[in-house]
Parts: C-alpha cells; structure tokens; sequence
C-alpha cells in the first residue's frame, strides 16, 4: 500500500469520532452517513443502502447437512430495525445478494421476513439483484421486493452490485464482503470496513454470518474501519 497525496473524496469529516457509531460526509456533493451497522444513509432521501445481506445462508448449509445454529436472520432484520429507527428511512436499497441460496429459501425464512415487512410497511425496498441472487431468485411476491437490475440510477448515485468506476455518476457497490487487517504491538484483528474512493463506495457486506476479503487500496481511495460498534478512518501508509 503506497502513500499518496491526492485528495480524498470526503467532505468535511464529523468531530473527532472515537467510539463513534456513524460517521457524515459528502460524496458526489450530496451529504450522506456511514453506520457502524453496516449501512450508508443518504438522508435527503430518507435512503438506507445495505449489501450483500446472504439471508438464508445458515439454512442452506443447514440443508446440505451441516449442523449450523439458528438466529441469524433474526438478528439481521433486527439490526435493519434499528436502523430504521434511527434514521428514519423511507427507502431501503440492497446492493445485491440479498438472498443467498435456493437452499435457503425455507418457510422459516419467509415468516421472518414477512413479519418485517408488516413492521414497515411504509418502507420501500428494492434489490439491485447480483451474483446470488441469480442463483436464488428474486424474493417471494409477498416479500414486497422490487427487484432491478445493476446499474440502477439514483443520481447523483449508481446502485451496483460488483465494483465499478463509473464514466459519470457515483457508484456505490457491494459483492466485495471488504475487510482490513490491523496489526499493533504483535496483535492483529481483521475488520470489515467501508472503501471510498473518488468515484465509487464498496460496502462491508451487512450480514453477519458472511465471509470477509482483504482490500488493498489503491492510492485513491480511504478505509474506514468498524471494530464493534465504532467507526474509525485509518490513516494512509506512508
């Protein structure tokens, strides 16, 4: 990782945000915030954008014979709760996988996410469909889901799913599960993290039970780490 002095795409940063549990800055001129949740708002739309969610995924593996414990889900559509609470969202946006398997896609699942629909029913959700999606199908009809394709314009914003650079617009974008790993006085730890660039966001995926991949920035683009419930920029390698 090289050091660099281009400037980086964040507006004017919060105050000093030690344990902070979210994080307000500028991308593409418009004002949005990062959660220590796994979300980014964008609050002039009343927008929450989430990725790579993998609902299902404990059920399929449990399907193919291995013996994993219940609850996730559970406590994925918990956190999105809190975060409706919080913010206040009109909208949901998922950039991509949001479902995980047709294994997955047992009635449990259905029930669960049935009733978090009747508990916002003024929420509108829609999936920018990606990879597992493909293979899962889009959601039930009483899921109340709309489902579009990537790229989905919602200017200045481009939804995506894989990472792109886009020509013109601000992509924000999924798929990458990203993570970074700390390392200090011999211990290390390795945490899933916001990557912002200059023209494009990747997300840390938003479900728990998903893997993680190391990101390298490139000399462009900022991590923002999130250990817990606290956010924290890391600084450039010299």
């Amino acid at each position: 990782m090289s050091a660099s002095t281009l400037p980086f795409p964040f507006g004017p940063p919060s105050p000093p945000s030690q344990g902070a549990r979210r994080r307000t800055t500028t991308l593409a001129g418009e004002r949005v915030v990062l959660h220590a949740l796994r979300a980014l708002e964008w609050p002039r739309e009343r927008t929450l954008f989430v990725a790579d969610v993998h609902l299902g995924k404990a059920a399929a593996f449990r399907a193919a014979g291995v013996p994993l414990p219940r609850g996730s889900t559970a406590t994925d559509l918990r956190r999105l709760d809190e975060l409706i609470a919080q913010t206040g969202a009109a909208r949901l946006v998922v950039l991509g996988d949001f479902l995980h398997a047709k294994a997955g896609r047992v009635d449990a699942l259905t029930h669960a996410f049935v009733a978090w629909r009747a508990r916002h029913p003024h929420v509108e959700v829609t999936l920018v469909r990606g990879n597992h999606d493909a293979n899962a199908g889009d959601p039930p009809v009483e899921w109340q889901v709309r489902c579009v394709d990537a790229p989905y314009p919602l200017p200045p914003f481009l939804a995506c799913h894989q990472p792109e650079k886009p020509r013109s617009g601000y992509a924000l974008c999924g798929h990458l599960h990203p993570a970074v790993r700390i390392e200090a006085a011999g211990e290390s730890a390795r945490l899933p993290c916001f990557v912002v660039g200059r023209d494009h966001a990747i997300l840390p995926a938003f479900g728990r039970f998903t893997g993680m991949a190391d990101v390298v920035p490139s000399r462009d683009e900022r991590i923002v780490a999130i250990a817990g419930d606290a956010l924290f920029e890391l600084p450039r390698a010299e």
